[in-house]
């Protein structure tokens, strides 16, 4: 009956998803439609236009897919695409995995409805899990459908809209089932290398401006996250009994709330990254956390080694053609020997000061 029960279950999901990205789909028009449609907005037009460039950027000067993603346009009558849900244990930092035919294992389950995701998470909650309900405004389809531009990230500023198409793209171009740190590092290094590249041909210094404010904010969120992460890892790694390793775990969320309210005003009140704070604290918040960025130095210190986008492509194929375990120790060891690099090269810099 569990196993019937727990097919019914999958089915449903799977149904949900096929319904959800078949709309998503129907009811994307092209851009030039949209640019020729005397009742949409000049600013929604202005934004069409420059995703146009960044769409040609892509492929031109990046060399990623030549396809039909990116060239509609659909918009959605809710703040999100989707849903994921994210839960871990309750003195653990290690996402549940949920496996699908096509992308492998992840670690986290997406949902088209609110409310669906919620109910998932509440599921989860009631089995001991600590759960993150989180809303996406963009996802990838692996170029299995041409995905469309959304109402839910048109209105980022330019060079996080190049960011994103960036990102989505590179999934595209490269995808190694079952490995998320792998794929999720090698896009986050293609959508900011590649927004470094877009801002110093497109950029004026308005977008500087605002690209820099927005990467100082993204750095320094990181930074507070990961520290809290390290604490709470250290805790549940310790000898302290399962009871104090909750009280423990209760101090480090407070104390991570209350410096990023600190740090918010730091910003002058900036409140992009609120979201992230609408449900209780808890492990899932962090779980992912070094999922985009703990192998990027790596995927770095591949893209300085070989200097242009297209070999990039290449050497990291052939990463991806190695275990799982091989291709991290091979990123770990690009970025220790980039990183001892950028060092002697600084110091070299110091001598050449000397007199």
């Amino acid at each position: 009956m569990t196993a019937l029960m727990t097919g019914c279950t999958q089915l449903g999901y799977y149904a949900q998803a096929a319904n959800g990205e078949l709309s998503l789909l129907a009811d994307a028009r092209p851009i030039s439609v949209w640019l020729d449609d005397p009742a949409a907005s000049d600013k929604l037009k202005s934004q069409l236009r420059t995703v146009k460039e960044i769409r040609q950027f892509a492929v031109s000067e990046l060399g990623l897919p030549v396809n039909g993603s990116y060239r509609n346009y659909v918009q959605l009558q809710r703040k999100f695409v989707l849903w994921n849900v994210v839960a871990a244990p309750a003195l653990s930092l290690t996402p549940k995995q949920w496996c699908f035919p096509i992308a492998g294992c992840v670690s986290y389950r997406g949902y088209y409805n609110q409310q669906s995701a919620q109910q998932y998470g509440a599921q989860l909650r009631s089995e001991g899990y600590d759960v993150q309900v989180l809303g996406v405004p963009a996802y990838s389809t692996l170029g299995w459908f041409n995905d469309p531009v959304m109402s839910t990230f048109i209105n980022y500023p330019d060079a996080e809209l190049a960011r994103l198409i960036f990102h989505e793209l590179s999934h595209q171009l490269l995808y190694v089932k079952g490995d998320t740190d792998f794929n999720e590092a090698f896009a986050t290094t293609v959508e900011e290398a590649g927004a470094e590249q877009w801002l110093a041909v497109n950029g004026d210094e308005k977008r500087r401006r605002t690209y820099a404010e927005f990467e100082g904010r993204k750095t320094e969120f990181l930074a507070l996250l990961l520290k809290y992460r390290q604490r709470l890892m250290d805790v549940y790694s310790g000898d302290l009994s399962d009871a104090a390793k909750r009280q423990n775990k209760i101090r480090i969320f407070a104390a991570l709330q209350t410096e990023y309210q600190v740090l918010k005003a730091h910003w002058g009140g900036y409140v992009g990254y609120d979201r992230w704070f609408a449900e209780p604290l808890s492990n899932a918040h962090l779980a992912l956390v070094d999922t985009y960025y703990a192998l990027e130095p790596g995927f770095r210190g591949l893209l300085a080694q070989q200097k242009t986008f297209p070999q990039f492509y290449i050497a990291v194929g052939k990463l991806a053609a190695l275990p799982k375990e091989e291709r991290r120790r091979q990123l770990i060891d690009l970025a220790s020997a980039s990183a001892k690099q950028k060092t002697s090269a600084l110091e070299g810099s110091h001598k050449a000061l000397d007199f």
